[in-house]
């Protein structure tokens, strides 16, 4: 185990990342925070228990140890903003979703200090992920990223309302073959009591866009999910198993479609090989 990240290495074509489901502040980084930001509200909650079962499919793991106020995993990491002209959290972030200040007043985030952290912090995760991306793809020929996300049904300073339940994300359609994309799409909308959308207001971050690359032969889809769903969104944001039970078949059969996959190519390959 890596004190920035867990990995489990998997055999199948399936590379599941979650960027935002630390809570770990070091500690002197966290000397300098506010009280709201060492309680780290915005972190993707209980994740790894939610896609327990991404084991059983051989699926690689990777997990961040890290909250996302150290350093966002899923940005640029040049601060070049996710969603121009739309309000950004920043690669290292200085408020909350809430916009209340991560840091007392007289602490300010330096050039100097946010490369440390990318150095020190970013770099890594996305290293193993990038090698764990590589390996996949020497092994199937193909790999297939799935970034795992989520966050409060309400965050007035990101969209209006209330979020769809499953928010699934191609970067508008370019990071992951556009049918398979669909296939998931129909299942979250199949999902009883529950909404769906595919490239709404959440189309996949960083992760999603930087190492989705179908001509490359790797596929990436992002999925946000809204925490009503499995959890309490409020302190001390409670696990709720008799709702989390409702939607991880969902979950499950995602995975297993993505599991499953294969591109025409492989197919029409394979089917080659039979008939020699």
């Amino acid at each position: 185990m890596s004190p920035l990240f867990n990995f489990r290495p998997g055999t199948s074509p399936l590379v599941v990342s979650m960027p935002h489901c630390g809570i770990a502040i070091p500690p002197d980084i966290a000397k300098s925070m506010t009280k709201a930001a060492t309680g780290v509200p915005d972190t993707d909650w209980h994740l790894e228990r939610l896609y327990d079962f991404a084991a059983d499919m051989n699926a690689s793991m990777l997990s961040a140890v890290l909250s996302r106020y150290v350093i966002d995993l899923n940005r640029d990491p040049e601060g070049k903003p996710l969603y121009p002209g739309a309000d950004n959290t920043e690669l290292c972030p200085t408020s909350t979703f809430d916009r209340e200040p991560l840091y007392v007043q007289d602490v300010s985030l330096n050039e100097a200090e946010i490369a440390r952290r990318r150095e020190t912090y970013w770099r890594p995760y996305h290293a193993k992920l990038q090698e764990t991306i590589a390996a996949t793809k020497a092994r199937h020929g193909f790999a297939v990223l799935f970034d795992a996300h989520s966050i409060r049904s309400r965050v007035p300073r990101f969209f209006d309302g209330r979020l769809p339940d499953f928010n699934l994300g191609t970067g508008g359609g370019v990071t992951a073959d556009a049918a398979l994309a669909e296939s998931l799409r129909v299942v979250c909308e199949a999902t009883q009591g529950h909404t769906a959308a595919l490239n709404g207001r959440f189309k996949g971050g960083y992760i999603t866009r930087r190492y989705g690359a179908p001509g490359e032969r790797v596929h990436a889809i992002q999925l946000e999910l809204a925490q009503v769903t499995y959890m309490d969104e409020h302190p001390p944001w409670s696990y709720r198993p008799e709702l989390a039970e409702r939607i991880r078949p969902t979950l499950r059969r995602l995975l297993e479609i993505l599991s499953a996959y294969r591109p025409a190519w492989a197919v029409l390959r394979s089917a080659r090989r039979r008939s020699t």
